[in-house]
């Protein structure tokens, strides 16, 4: 069959702009060699918000201990994973109710590029006049001895039972968010991080706040440490372990990542060893990797047309093109040097569906929000701190409005802001520590490319109480040089 368009995925990064190609005429297919939506629908942000959920309010009703606070509020974890897994099931199914709606033609299978203009699904063959690679990224496994008993964020976020004590290698997004989630639940973990920094792209005086937080709350960081080796503590064949006469006789090879696994309950009290090359040992029930990702793009046929990628993913230039004129990539599979987010795949989608269309210029972007869902939240936008404390053209304004109207702001007094503004007193960066940051990076995102100034700003009237408000009422300070 011939196409004008065809999309190898189907996340955000593809169907997002597609829906806009079929409308303007073209005939696109859609491969998809998993769950339709991708990651973000089926594995990632929605299941983490339906997760993380619960435990944010946990932790908001925390801040009234003593304030009014009367019992406890707790989390059911095979509830909230039996409401997760319904919810989710139903992704899938809505986005193909969704492509069906648009009139994109779908493919179930794996995508193999065969030439520039020819794609293979199994037995099936697509020629195409564009080829738009939106695969995405998979998580890092390392390779090391024992990688076979690691967990990534897929495994955790539909686990039956939290792990009592987990063991996480990495403290970037994946890391930092299950640390919450472990910590909010009253249980143990210890995180290894292979640098000095947690989640390094955030402002760090609000990282070590998060992390201060944490360790409160019995999860402990280890830095400056790679790990060599994980180790399976429970061996039928071990003399040493604690295998009652019950299970004697079970497979040594027993699966014991398996929730029905007759071993299992084993395997939380003897666990699995992470060690490191330093020599420090950790023994925990549940190891996750959360060692970032890399790009989803191994099979796929890329060196049928001569491209290559590294870990960042498919080199694009400024049209989402890579070095095969009619081959794009899109998403957080092309390397384009923005943050991988799902809001910028939507943005890079929507600008290819006018690039194909001969109607865009070199593509541009807003300033990018991004937010660590931990708890509590940290965000970013526009020039970090750490850019402009470095700078002679700029200043860093620290607006803790949570400290003046703690009582009017579900009584959280640590909730901040520092705002960035450049020589003309334009705000042109902020980084927000508070239990509702993305909501906040989210006005200031907004101010940032709207260019509004500190006057338009006081001049305006808001709601309140709000977080938003009072935060926006504190920028006087700056505008009046209080």
């Amino acid at each position: 069959m011939e196409y004008n368009v065809i999309y190898i995925g189907s996340g955000n990064a593809s169907w997002q702009g597609g829906r806009f190609l079929r409308k303007a005429g073209l005939k696109v297919l859609i491969i998809e060699e998993s769950l339709y939506g991708g990651a973000c629908a089926n594995r990632g942000c929605n299941t983490k918000a339906i997760l993380d959920g619960p435990y944010e309010v946990k932790a908001l009703t925390d801040n009234y201990d003593g304030a009014g606070k009367k019992g406890n509020f707790d989390v059911d974890w095979n509830e909230l994973i039996q409401l997760k897994r319904k919810r989710i099931a139903g992704m899938s199914l809505f986005l193909d109710g969704k492509f069906d709606e648009y009139d994109l033609d779908v493919a179930h299978g794996k995508g193999v590029i065969v030439d520039e203009h020819t794609v293979k699904v199994g037995e099936r063959q697509f020629t195409t006049d564009k080829i738009v690679i939106t695969t995405g990224l998979k998580p890092v496994v390392p390779d090391i001895p024992g990688k076979e008993y690691l967990h990534d964020s897929n495994d955790f976020l539909d686990v039956d039972e939290l792990p009592k004590h987990a063991i996480i290698i990495g403290a970037g997004f994946v890391g930092m968010e299950v640390a919450s989630i472990l910590a909010e639940a009253g249980l143990e973990a210890d995180v290894i991080i292979r640098g000095d920094m947690a989640l390094k792209y955030f402002h760090q005086p609000y990282v070590q706040r998060v992390i201060k937080v944490l360790e409160e709350k019995n999860i402990r960081f280890h830095f400056n440490q790679t790990v060599k080796e994980v180790i399976n503590n429970v061996k039928i064949d071990n003399p040493e372990a604690k295998v009652n006469n019950a299970i004697q006789g079970i497979n040594a090879n027993e699966d014991l990542r398996d929730p029905d696994s007759k071993v299992n309950n084993i395997a939380y009290e003897n666990g699995f060893t992470v060690n490191c090359e330093s020599g420090l040992s950790l023994t925990g029930d549940y190891v996750v990797a959360a060692m970032g990702r890399t790009a989803n793009v191994e099979d796929i046929g890329l060196e049928n047309v001569g491209l290559t990628y590294t870990k960042s993913g498919i080199k694009v230039n400024g049209h989402l093109q890579t070095d095969v004129p009619n081959i794009y990539a899109a998403g957080d599979v092309a390397d384009t040097g923005i943050a991988k987010l799902v809001t910028v795949a939507i943005h890079q989608s929507k600008y290819l569906a006018k690039e194909l269309l001969g109607e865009a210029d070199e593509i541009t972007y807003p300033v990018v929000p991004a937010v660590a869902y931990t708890i509590p939240r940290i965000a970013t936008v526009g020039v970090p701190a750490y850019v402009a404390e470095e700078s002679e053209e700029y200043e860093v304004h620290t607006i803790r409005y949570g400290k003046s109207y703690s009582a009017v702001l579900k009584n959280s007094p640590k909730d901040e802001a520092k705002v960035i503004v450049d020589k003309d007193l334009q705000i042109v960066g902020a980084e927000i520590y508070a239990a509702d940051a993305e909501n906040v990076a989210n006005m200031f995102a907004f101010i940032i490319n709207q260019k509004i100034t500190l006057e338009e700003l006081d001049y305006m009237i808001y709601t309140f109480p709000s977080s938003s408000s009072v935060c926006l009422y504190k920028l006087h300070n700056i505008h009046y040089k209080f």
